[in-house]
């Protein structure tokens, strides 16, 4: 039996949405995790008197730990297992916020957010591969498209909480929250989600056959009497394998598209609500720019996914990206018009977040199963160079009084960059009518 033509030619049954839920769950929880810091800047900057590039720091040592956990935990999922991985990165993720909410000063936020970072990313990788083993060929941009729109549902639940709670409880109860939420979904996942089917049957791990007889039993598919062969494959968590010749065009595409585009997305995520509320705005208004963009990204990733069943999947990408760039400059010579703010803030999250989040199926599309949580999880980790670094260049302009039209401008230029990247992969799995 081939597992991979199992799932992908038989319809989509209860356990499998079911898994693609309990991740997109986990990914909001995520997505709160990292977007809480931006709502929370603003009283924080206020009480500790931080100057802009010092809170750039902040927001980059969240980013620093989900590149390392993405490049060097992310990869042993390919070697232990994607629900493992899982379980300890929720358990990680929990302490590390109730610690964030208890931090009293500068380093110790930045080690706080660092260490929370490590395990967003690596579940962040794993939770993809997960969604990617579990669905049809037919609907996979589709469903990595939801899981990956958890990420701003979640910064958008963070950012109705910020509104709702800081003003009159203090920035601190959005870590508390967020540890609340992660302790709520360690028993969710420990029950209900079961290891990928498709890792089980290339690793072969002990008791694989009850395991995927369970699994099977759960997808009403006849059970296995033996184990399948184990396949000839590539040793698993290799980040040489990358790099081969086959694959080493297709990879540094992909790795300058994730680093160009997370540079403009991490600015913009995390400067936004300062930058409004810097302009004359109260701090409703800077919270509720942020949350506009977020709710874009929630509408855009999933439009991206489901059209580029038929329409292809970098052709999309270039397109929501060349919109994107228009969109992140225009920003930049919005005055205090609010109505105006908003709308084009929406934009941003629709067109950027979705090209963006675009490239996370191009990374679960090109690398095969025993290296796809490598693949992804090396993929997302470069690109965290970006993410670094955009929240702390957008910080020394800042404090450097640059006029908000000349950075705006200078942080929509990579996106153009990255499209055209995206745009050049050329691989079997990403032609029309397998993309």
């Amino acid at each position: 039996m081939d597992i991979r033509e199992l799932i992908d030619n038989s319809p989509v049954k209860k356990l499998q949405i079911a898994v693609i839920g309990i991740c997109c769950m986990l990914n909001m929880l995520d997505g709160f995790d990292v977007l809480a810091i931006a709502f929370a800047a603003p009283p924080i900057a206020d009480e500790w008197a931080i100057q802009p590039a010092a809170l750039g720091l902040v927001f980059s040592a969240g980013l620093v730990g989900m590149a390392l956990g993405s490049m060097f935990i992310a990869p042993l999922t390919d070697r232990i297992g994607r629900r493992a991985m899982i379980l300890i990165c929720i358990v990680a993720i929990s302490v590390m916020m109730v610690i964030t909410g208890l931090s009293r000063s500068v380093p110790q936020l930045i080690v706080a957010r660092a260490l929370t970072g490590l395990g967003i990313g690596g579940m962040l990788a794993s939770l993809t591969s997960m969604v990617a083993e579990y669905t049809p060929d037919r609907h996979r941009n589709l469903t990595i498209g939801l899981l990956q729109a958890g990420y701003p549902i979640g910064g958008t639940l963070g950012g109705l909480m910020a509104a709702w709670l800081v003003p009159e409880y203090g920035w601190r109860v959005l870590f508390f929250g967020g540890a609340m939420m992660g302790a709520l979904m360690i028993p969710v996942a420990a029950l209900a989600l079961p290891e990928s089917l498709v890792f089980l049957a290339q690793k072969q791990p002990a008791k694989a056959l009850d395991k995927i007889n369970r699994i099977l039993r759960g997808l009403r598919q006849a059970t296995l009497d033996v184990l399948p062969p184990v396949p000839a494959t590539e040793t698993s968590g290799s980040v040489v394998a990358l790099l081969t010749r086959a694959r080493r065009t297709n990879t540094l595409k992909l790795w300058l598209a994730f680093v160009l585009n997370s540079l403009t997305v991490y600015f913009v995520l995390s400067w936004v609500p300062k930058i409004v509320v810097d302009a004359g705005l109260p701090l409703e208004q800077g919270i509720l720019a942020g949350l506009m963009v977020n709710a874009g990204a929630v509408i855009g990733i999933p439009t991206l996914g489901y059209l580029s069943g038929t329409r292809g999947l970098r052709p999309l990408i270039l397109t929501f990206l060349l919109l994107g760039t228009g969109c992140v400059g225009l920003f930049g010579f919005l005055g205090q018009n609010v109505p105006l703010l908003l709308g084009v803030g929406f934009l941003i999250g629709f067109f950027v977040m979705g090209g963006f989040i675009g490239l996370y199926s191009v990374a679960a599309r090109i690398y095969p199963t025993e290296l796809r949580t490598t693949g992804i999880g090396w993929t997302i980790g470069v690109g965290r160079i970006g993410a670094i670094m955009g929240p702390y260049l957008g910080g020394i302009m800042i404090a450097l009084q640059w006029s908000k039209a000349t950075y705006f401008v200078l942080f929509a230029m990579p996106l153009l960059v990255a499209g055209f990247a995206a745009f050049t992969i050329r691989a079997r799995e990403l032609q029309p009518g397998t993309s």
